[in-house]
């Protein structure tokens, strides 16, 4: 799909077929995010792509959204702030990182013709403690990933002058 309709078409989606995402998909997915720029280049995250159906029962069980049972793939990026650059005020940049990352994920899931939808509605104990997750990482968002079962919800924008301002 050309990049801009993927920007115009790409929603979240929120309910699910039960066809499988191929691995050829998958690793087009993780090139994706691998490519995502990050301060520095330090890449302080980590993507798992989980198929296994005990441990997506067990994310499922840590977030309150059911649609995310439904897809066939579960992403979960984790974040570690000892690997990323600081910001001068000492702010780690994993999580602005992270989310360029999961930017990613989505627009190429959309360019597959899969749904996404970002979920960062968990707690990060909880879901670190569920999932074995250690120090330094922690997980930071999910999505599910798979086909889309009806057509997604319309949706509105603001008017781009009240969300872009060119100057001079």
């Amino acid at each position: 799909m050309e990049f801009y309709e993927v920007l115009k078409t790409r929603r979240s989606i929120r309910a699910y077929k039960v066809d499988a995402v191929t691995d050829q998909q998958l690793q087009k997915l993780a090139e994706a995010v691998n490519l995502a720029p990050t301060a520095c280049n330090r890449q302080p995250f980590k993507l798992l792509l989980v198929r296994d159906p005990e441990m997506r029962k067990t994310i499922c069980a840590n977030c309150r959204f059911e649609f995310l049972a439904q897809a066939p793939v579960i992403a979960v990026m984790m974040t570690n702030e000892s690997e990323s650059w600081t910001r001068f005020e000492g702010d780690p940049a994993a999580d602005i990182d992270a989310s360029i990352a999961m930017e990613h994920l989505v627009l190429a899931a959309a360019a597959e013709g899969l749904g996404t939808c970002w979920i960062c509605a968990f707690s990060r104990p909880q879901m670190n403690e569920a999932l074995n997750i250690r120090a330094p990482w922690s997980a930071f968002a999910l999505s599910p990933i798979g086909y889309g079962a009806g057509a997604p919800r319309p949706f509105s924008r603001k008017a781009l002058a009240e969300v872009v301002e060119i100057k001079g």
